[in-house]
């Protein structure tokens, strides 16, 4: 009953539209008293102060200032434009430039929320300029983002690596081949839809402008190179790599002359709302891993997956279907907390790497973004587009088969995720 209580409160004081921090603490603290622990009510504050005290979670904020910091020095629209004059001249050329903006832009960010605020409000803009349907173009947009995620350093990588007490290194490398393994599926994807749809292309840009426009932003462009080469070499941890990060970009925002005073202020006060969120969510599930440690609900609940099917063939496809319908009602970072706890003794018994697994839940809740009825990444691009919501969500459809079909080949192919940190690191 405890569970119930807590997952199941949970799920439905969010459907019931309450702010997800309060959802999360109201069916915590209800769990807690109803499992007979109000005499000791001391370990609520007490759980939620060691949640938070973890040195590997100070990555989250810096990386955040980063992504807020990039969009406020104009790094996107360099990004934009190296991107446009490279594959512009295709069919659906600014299409593609979509994607590879976003390829290049979550390289330094993290996060497919500030893409989304940041290049889409260029890329949309650009492709309705063009002829391009307005709805189309938000949900490209939307689709695009979810390389964030994937493609490290992802912010949601790093709460996972701490949840489930792995190496943040690791996961970096396990999602680097799926990352650019969507964006070339998205780009096929969007070639055949343009081909179909008769969409518009570009004039040709001469190799003189695109080093031109390399140049200009060349600043922008080396930023996931130095950011992720300092991680995978060794010469900084992923928390060092945060900072390196906002360094690097307030020295473009200096050379750019791009960067004011209150740009800064801007970006750090948005950083500390965002880095709020989390982290209160991040102390209540240490509240809700205590618990359910306490009550053995992981047990419990492996005891019932294997009385139920013994086949890790069936178990990883519901698992799939599983994450991808609470991620239409929950988002991303909230989900991992209430969710990695209960499901890693299941997936142990399984033998699911954990590394595996956590690639296939960031890309499973990532697409969360783009389903109502939460849809945080619909809602913005709907409001930048300034399209009703429904119609955004319809032209995505067709550009939901990557991302699906790159869900499948994670959850089935171990080797996609497992290869190259092996390879690697051992």
């Amino acid at each position: 009953m405890t569970g119930v209580i807590l997952f199941g409160g949970f799920v439905a004081l969010v459907v019931l539209g309450i702010p997800v921090i309060r959802a999360l603490a109201c069916s915590a603290i209800a769990a807690f008293l109803y499992a007979g622990f109000g005499r000791t009510s001391f370990l609520v504050p007490q759980q939620i102060l060691e949640g938070v005290d973890a040195a590997s979670l100070l990555a989250i904020p810096f990386f955040i200032m980063a992504g807020n910091l990039m969009n406020a020095a104009g790094v996107s629209d360099r990004i934009f434009a190296f991107a446009s004059a490279v594959v512009g001249r295709f069919r659906g050329g600014l299409a593609q430039v979509n994607i590879l903006a976003s390829l290049i832009f979550s390289g330094a960010s993290g996060s497919a929320l500030a893409d989304i605020a940041g290049l889409g409000t260029i890329e949309i803009r650009a492709m309705r300029q063009r002829g391009y349907n307005a709805d189309f173009s938000a949900a490209l947009t939307i689709a695009s983002s979810m390389l964030g995620p994937l493609i490290p350093p992802s912010i949601g990588l790093i709460v996972y690596a701490y949840l489930s007490e792995t190496s943040v290194v690791r996961l970096f490398l396990a999602t680097l081949l799926p990352g650019l393994l969507l964006a070339a599926m998205m780009m096929v994807n969007v070639a055949w839809l343009a081909r179909r749809r008769e969409m518009p292309r570009e004039e040709p840009a001469s190799l003189r402008e695109i080093g031109s426009t390399a140049i200009h932003g060349i600043g922008a462009l080396v930023s996931p190179a130095i950011i992720l080469g300092a991680i995978f070499t060794g010469v900084t941890t992923a928390t060092e790599a945060g900072v390196l990060a906002c360094l690097w970009t307030l020295f473009l925002g200096w050379l750019y002359r791009s960067l004011t005073l209150r740009d800064i202020w801007n970006a750090a006060r948005s950083t500390v709302t965002a880095t709020a969120f989390i982290m209160i969510i991040v102390g209540f599930s240490a509240l809700v891993g205590w618990l359910v440690a306490i009550q053995a609900l992981p047990q419990a609940l492996a005891d019932f997956t294997l009385a139920n099917t013994d086949s890790k063939f069936v178990f990883i496809g519901i698992l799939s279907l599983f994450l991808l319908v609470i991620g239409c009602f929950i988002e991303s970072v909230p989900a991992k907390i209430i969710l990695v706890p209960m499901l890693l003794p299941v997936l142990d018994k399984f033998g699911v790497d954990r590394i595996q697994f956590g690639v296939l839940l960031t890309l499973a809740l990532s697409i969360g973004i783009a389903t109502p009825p939460m849809g945080v990444g619909l809602f913005i691009a709907s409001k930048i587009a300034n399209r009703p919501i429904e119609n955004v969500a319809a032209a995505i459809l067709p550009l939901m088969l990557p991302l699906l079909l790159l869900l499948v080949m994670i959850a089935y192919w171990p080797a996609l995720t497992l290869w190259l940190p092996t390879l690697v690191m051992g």
